[in-house]
């Protein structure tokens, strides 16, 4: 997955637009996210989702897949905002906010109406914010962000540590699967105690691939003159598209209205 993401950052329709001004789009609606509620971040979810599938030309089913991921964490927090229990002598206090319970042992379980709206609010919020994340990240080749980062200030050991870090994700996922392929052709994974001892063995060997791989790299450099800094080539022929700008501060603009008039009339 993390290959076919980094090819669709390179293949995108968006690719020609200036690194800053997807980044800018990006981080502005985030902000915009964070400040606004339920309605706002559903309808943020949808315009970036418009821009990623049909204007970058990310295809549906892996962008879906990668929203999928955000949910099934939300439904594993589900149950805590959502079921809530008391003593039988305190039900009475916590009546208008159940919305269904059942009476188990000296206990009331219930399903809280407030943490239902807690729940609701929680996951548009993360749906948003994460479709901010990934409108970068899949018509954004990693490169021009660390170049983007370079050129407003950031310091450059933290990029370059970034960039080996990036590096070092696609080197973990070959050797992680290499290591399994071997294993599951000699049958390592038949049974639950081979199941547990293969990925044992999986997690050792990965281990001290990395860091084997890792020394590789570290001579490598060395023996070519390494001298602290990472240097990129970027072609920067980027086409500024006067649409998309236009779109991009239209939208924005009507989307920061909205959450003001939001907080005017206590929606």
């Amino acid at each position: 997955m993390t290959l076919q993401i980094d090819t669709l950052a390179y293949t995108n329709r968006l690719r020609q637009l200036p690194s800053e001004h997807k980044l800018l789009f990006a981080i502005a609606l985030l902000i915009i996210t964070y400040c606004s509620r339920v309605p706002i971040q559903l309808l943020i979810t949808v315009w970036l989702g418009i821009w990623t599938v049909i204007y970058a030309r990310i295809p549906a089913p892996i962008y879906f897949r990668l929203l999928f991921i955000t949910i099934g964490f939300w439904l594993t927090s589900l149950p805590a905002f959502v079921v809530s229990g008391v003593g039988l002598s305190n039900v009475s206090l916590v009546q208008p906010d159940v919305w269904q319970g059942v009476t188990w042992g000296n206990y009331y379980l219930y399903l809280s109406l407030h943490g239902i709206q807690q729940a609701v609010a929680l996951a548009a919020r993360a749906i948003a914010s994460t479709a901010c994340i990934y409108f970068i990240i899949l018509t954004v080749p990693f490169t021009e962000i660390l170049d983007v980062l370079r050129r407003v200030g950031c310091p450059p050991l933290l990029t370059e540590l970034l960039l080996l870090l990036y590096r070092f994700i696609f080197v973990l996922l070959r050797t992680a699967s290499e290591i399994w392929t071997a294993q599951q052709s000699r049958g390592g994974y038949r049974t639950w105690r081979l199941w547990m001892k293969s990925l044992g063995l999986l997690v050792g060997q990965l281990l001290r691939r990395t860091l084997e791989n890792y020394r590789q790299v570290s001579q490598t450099l060395a023996s070519r003159g390494f001298t602290g800094d990472f240097r990129v080539w970027h072609s920067r022929r980027y086409k500024p598209s006067r649409r998309y700008c236009l779109e991009a501060l239209f939208g924005c603009a009507v989307l920061v209205a909205l959450t003001g008039w939001q907080y005017v009339v206590g929606v």
